[in-house]
């Protein structure tokens, strides 16, 4: 295996309270070179697959091995560009999410939902043409379009570097924080019955959180959706994550909708949600002995603790497009990464937390975050630095920057034992012992 996903699987596995002895089960094999880019995404998407299924087999007490294959890895990580309903491709942003240049910098906004399309212009004070819209931004610091379109309950973000991002209030809360958090909250027995499935009650949207309960069903849990009535999951966003789930609608807002509610709470073992930290603390979601698993965009804490965001969004702020970008402008990893990796990495918890449940039971809680593992891919991660496979030295030539050579074992040359020399002045003699 790759030292560099060995080391990420082994992170991961770590941060998960996993028996490291479990790690010598996994095998990594497939194509190579797949999802390229500065940074490592593709040791994020093996390691991610990888303790999600190290997770699985455990908690199934299955004794085989785990084969992650980055074919197959990396082909999951873009599913939403694979979908095809009926032959026709899959819309993936609509006309006004995409990046825009402001008077100093550039915003990305996101606007698949109506109700933030609606918000985005609101702020902007346009119309929805693609020419309003970028007229409107072009005239405005990338930092205000931010914070009006949030004010007005749209999603916009302004491009960072990593270096503005580590400076800002909530990337220094992030880089503070652990990946991911794991809490025991009580004494109380698991509430899963004899037989039957494991219940799974999804309140998650678009890419991460639905990854994450896909997964679960693939596994065997019975995963029932829920969304409100008048905001359901865009048709193709459901048909490439909701597979192998049941979905509904209730209006939490309803009193009889809100018992049928509680009615599958109380008999659930597993609830995920992905909505903005806050949002649903008017429900009462606590149950003892239950799984909770809370994903959000950007950390239930600092200053955007309760700011809603996207795969999309968090590149953006935490400097990851700008590592990713040229000359031209910004850039984007090759694929919703963050989304994906953080779902598998969820669905890993939600099984870990249940195996633990089994042998001491409580209450449990885990807590994601899109943000955190970007920094842990931006920081966690080994990547490839040409500089350290490069020296310089002194020489007839003047001061020479050279690439290691990578012809190396054990006991071997560390490098050569001379430089080049002017080219034709060596005496044409061998060397005398």
């Amino acid at each position: 295996m790759d030292t560099t996903v060995r080391t990420g699987t082994k992170l991961l596995w770590s941060a998960l309270g996993g028996d490291a002895a479990l790690l010598d089960r996994v095998d990594h094999g497939g194509v190579s070179g797949l999802l390229p880019a500065r940074l490592p995404v593709m040791d994020l998407a093996r390691a991610t697959v990888a303790v999600c299924s190290l997770a699985a087999v455990e908690r199934a007490g299955l004794p085989g091995r785990v084969r992650v294959d980055d074919g197959a890895v990396a082909t999951a990580f873009v599913s939403e560009r694979h979908l095809r309903v009926d032959g026709r491709v899959p819309v993936s942003f609509a006309p006004l999410s995409r990046f825009w240049r402001a008077a100093d910098g550039w915003v990305r906004t996101h606007a698949n939902y109506p109700h933030h399309r609606a918000a985005l212009l609101t702020a902007l004070g346009t119309d929805d043409s693609v020419d309003a819209v970028a007229a409107a931004i072009a005239e405005r610091r990338a930092v205000e379009v931010e914070t009006a379109v949030y004010a007005a309950g749209g999603l916009a973000v302004a491009l960072r570097t990593p270096e503005e991002w580590a400076a800002h209030e909530q990337g220094r809360a992030v880089a503070a924080r652990p990946l991911l958090t794991r809490e025991r909250l009580d004494e109380a027995a698991p509430r899963r019955r004899s037989g039957g499935p494991l219940r799974v009650l999804d309140l998650t949207r678009v890419i991460a959180g639905p990854v994450a309960t896909r997964t679960l069903a693939l596994l065997g849990a019975d995963v029932l959706r829920i969304d409100p009535p008048g905001r359901p999951e865009l048709p193709d966003a459901h048909a490439d994550t909701d597979v192998g789930k049941r979905t509904a609608a209730l209006d939490l807002d309803s009193p009889s909708d809100r018992r049928a509610f509680g009615e599958l709470l109380d008999a659930a073992d597993v609830l995920v949600t992905g909505y903005r930290p806050g949002a649903l603390d008017r429900f009462d979601l606590h149950r003892p002995g239950l799984v909770v698993a809370r994903l959000s965009a950007w950390g239930d804490y600092g200053p955007w603790g309760g700011r809603r965001g996207f795969d999309s969004l968090v590149q953006v702020a935490t400097g990851i497009a700008a590592v990713e970008g040229s000359a031209d402008g910004p850039g984007a990893l090759p694929a919703q990464a963050l989304d994906h990796g953080t779902g598998y990495l969820l669905a890993a918890a939600v099984l870990r937390s249940l195996t633990e449940q089994d042998r001491d039971g409580g209450t449990r809680l885990v807590r994601l975050a899109l943000a955190q593992t970007g920094h842990w891919l931006a920081h966690g991660l080994p990547r490839y630095e040409p500089e350290d496979h490069l020296r310089e030295s002194e020489g007839p030539l003047g001061r020479l920057r050279y690439a290691l050579s990578p012809v190396s074992y054990e006991g071997g040359p560390a490098g050569w034992s001379r430089p080049p020399g002017v080219a034709g002045v060596d005496a044409p003699a061998w060397l005398t012992a």
